[in-house]
């Protein structure tokens, strides 16, 4: 597929009212959008698979859904460190920072995800510090990197232990630590354990920046959930 041929299937299927919600918001990076949701952006991604080079062409447009399509369709093994940096660079923050680095995107199924996330989160680059935090939680997920020990992600949970509470972070960075900590406590009876004792000082997670109306994020909710107490009894 072509660019042009996508921005016609985007136009085809714009959403008028999700046009008028993305006007109201705060958009730092002033980019413009058709209104359409990330489910239905998977969808289209789906439909073209990967495609490294077009990917790199829709990054360098000022269309949200057109970015967001470009994250999705990437090469995990092509993308370097230095496209990384560029596109954090280039995020402004707003809602293309949590799809870079988490919502099933490419780069954090890269090779590169796990030195990236050891950086970013022990940056002050507030952007870089939320999407390493997104990428420690798609790691979370990983069963097979032999470096994602439980000593490790004890220290990961440690560090945001250190962190989460301080006043002067934004609320999207605290959502990003929160989400982070609710993915490793995910992963087994021990490191649950510890991640409620945090969670549970932590409390729900209000992050309407912009005038939103979702409910605050709630992570002790999730890691005691009747699913997740039933499989770490057995």
């Amino acid at each position: 597929m072509k660019k042009s041929e996508l921005i016609k299937l985007l136009n085809d299927n714009q959403n008028q009212r999700g046009i008028e919600h993305w006007a109201k918001m705060a958009n730092p990076s002033g980019l413009k959008s058709f209104g359409i949701g990330l489910t239905q952006l998977r969808k289209f991604a789906k439909q073209i698979g990967r495609n490294r080079e077009l990917s790199l062409e829709l990054w360098e447009s000022d269309i949200y859904d057109l970015k967001t399509i470009a994250l999705l369709i990437d090469d995990p093994k092509q993308i370097t460190k230095q496209q990384a940096e560029k596109q954090v660079e280039e995020l402004n923050a707003g809602l293309l920072s949590h799809v870079f680095s988490s919502c099933d995107a490419t780069l954090a199924k890269s090779p590169l995800a796990f030195e990236l996330a050891n950086e970013w989160t022990q940056t002050k680059h507030e952007t870089r510090r939320s999407c390493g935090y997104g990428l420690l939680y798609e790691l979370s997920k990983n069963k097979r990197n032999k470096a994602l020990t439980d000593e490790y992600f004890l220290s990961c949970i440690e560090d945001i232990n250190q962190k989460i509470f301080d006043p002067t972070i934004s609320p999207s960075l605290r959502l990003a630590m929160g989400a982070a900590l609710m993915g490793i406590g995910k992963r087994n009876k021990v490191l649950n354990e510890r991640a409620i004792e945090v969670a549970t000082k932590v409390g729900p997670i209000d992050f309407n920046e912009d005038g939103g109306k979702c409910e605050p994020m709630n992570i002790l909710k999730h890691l005691q959930s009747d699913y997740l107490k039933k499989k770490f009894a057995e």
